[in-house]
């Protein structure tokens, strides 16, 4: 195979895709496997996913099975979460929280610990209640919210085995309406940064590090309490056409905003799950930095404003709440995620990112696994509390490094 990763700008190095159509022959692949890792729908921008040989799960049953009593749904980790949203809404219920993009696959956002917006929202792997793994050996792991090594199991990597099945929490649909506000003043939002963070269940806020910030969407849960936001926010003036993330892109791909009530899975992303939501020509990048220094944070890359806006397309600030779940980068810490949308020109990108994380040195920050980033194992493992136990984790499930490659040693444990 030569095949490429949805930006285009990793191409994997496997000879083979196998596409096994029962859980029995995946099974018996991993065993015989020699370098072998899981490949989900292709937003990672980086080596995470390559090997030797790679497995995509989109032959397996998908088998969706919502348990109302249990207030869950089992499902096929393969599957994305826009074709999951339909199973869903036919039984009433729904997630409580999307990324931006629904065209993700659920076991790759869980095992990066991809995640949407919201004070008191965790990223996607936190709505994670059971799964199961194929380990090295070919054997099938189960485990549940509370068994040992559950919150090292979840955040994976792809370094524990191939994800088969996820069992995540649900709850009664509920509607949701998005808002857009233009013009934010920066001294506004450090002085108001909490209200303006939680003016609606998910609040995300677009900048090119200029004068101010461009956008700010507030997508707010339709119950019988009044909206939070709806005139000016903070200086921030209501749209009154629909907007892209990046001013002068056509909205037509992203979800309705002008305050148009809809189903949850058509309002939290950004982008609708029938189009494609850019061309793939770009880079990214996300940092997660301590929610209590945000201002600080801010300042320090406002401060390299005119370095950053050469290569970048739009930045996106979005807060997401802490968990107890290993190699989560909110582990431990309510966090502000600094998202970089940056152009395909990688030569002169990783220059300006050598900047940037040394800008954001002090703060700790904790990078989005699924993006680009220069800080290596020796760092990452000095911002994981549990990094140490997660290493120890993979040695005893995986002792033969089946599913270690190049990145996983570079950027995370070592050797």
């Amino acid at each position: 195979m030569k095949q490429t990763n949805w930006a285009g700008n990793h191409t994997y190095r496997a000879a083979v895709l196998h596409r096994p159509a029962s859980l029995e022959q995946l099974r018996e692949l991993v065993a015989g496997a020699g370098r072998l890792r899981a490949l989900g729908s292709r937003h990672s921008f980086s080596g995470i996913a390559d090997s030797d040989e790679l497995v995509s799960l989109d032959g397996l049953p998908a088998e969706v099975a919502v348990d109302h009593g249990a207030g869950t749904v089992s499902l096929g980790a393969g599957l994305r979460y826009g074709e999951l949203a339909e199973t869903l809404k036919a039984e009433g219920v729904a997630l409580a929280n999307l990324a931006s993009l629904p065209h993700i696959s659920v076991a790759g956002a869980v095992a990066t610990a991809t995640h949407g917006s919201g004070d008191a929202n965790g990223n996607l792997a936190t709505a994670v209640a059971g799964l199961e793994l194929v380990t090295a050996s070919g054997e099938l792991l189960t485990a549940s919210r509370g068994d040992p090594d559950f919150d090292g199991l979840v955040v994976g990597l792809g370094a524990l085995g191939v994800v088969t099945r996820l069992t995540l929490d649900v709850e009664p649909a509920y509607q949701v309406r998005q808002r857009t506000f233009e013009g934010l003043p920066w001294a506004s939002l450090f002085e108001h940064f909490d209200e303006v963070t939680g003016a609606g269940y998910s609040v995300s806020l677009f900048t090119r590090w200029g004068p101010a910030v461009e956008q700010v969407w507030v997508k707010s849960r339709i119950t019988a309490e009044p909206e939070r936001a709806r005139g000016e926010l903070f200086g921030a003036v209501p749209a009154v056409v629909d907007r892209h993330p990046i001013l002068g892109i056509d909205p037509v791909n992203c979800t309705p905003q002008l305050g148009v009530a809809g189903p949850w899975s058509d309002r939290l992303p950004h982008f609708r799950m029938g189009f494609t939501p850019s061309s793939g020509e770009e880079l990214q990048s996300e940092y997660h930095l301590p929610r209590g220094q945000a201002a600080t944070a801010l300042e320090a890359l406002r401060r390299i404003g005119d370095r950053l806006r050469p290569v970048l397309q739009v930045s996106e600030l979005r807060t997401v709440a802490a968990d107890r779940l290993w190699m989560s980068p909110q582990y431990g810490q309510d966090t502000l995620a600094v998202h970089f949308t940056w152009g395909p020109d990688w030569d002169a990108v990783r220059p300006v990112l050598g900047e940037l994380e040394a800008a954001l040195a002090d703060f700790g920050a904790r990078p989005h696994w699924g993006k680009l980033f220069l800080a290596g194992a020796a760092t990452i493992a000095g911002r994981y509390p549990r990094h140490g136990d997660f290493a120890r984790l993979a040695g005893r499930l995986d002792p033969g490094g089946v599913f270690t490659n190049a990145w996983l040693r570079e950027r995370v444990l070592g050797g």
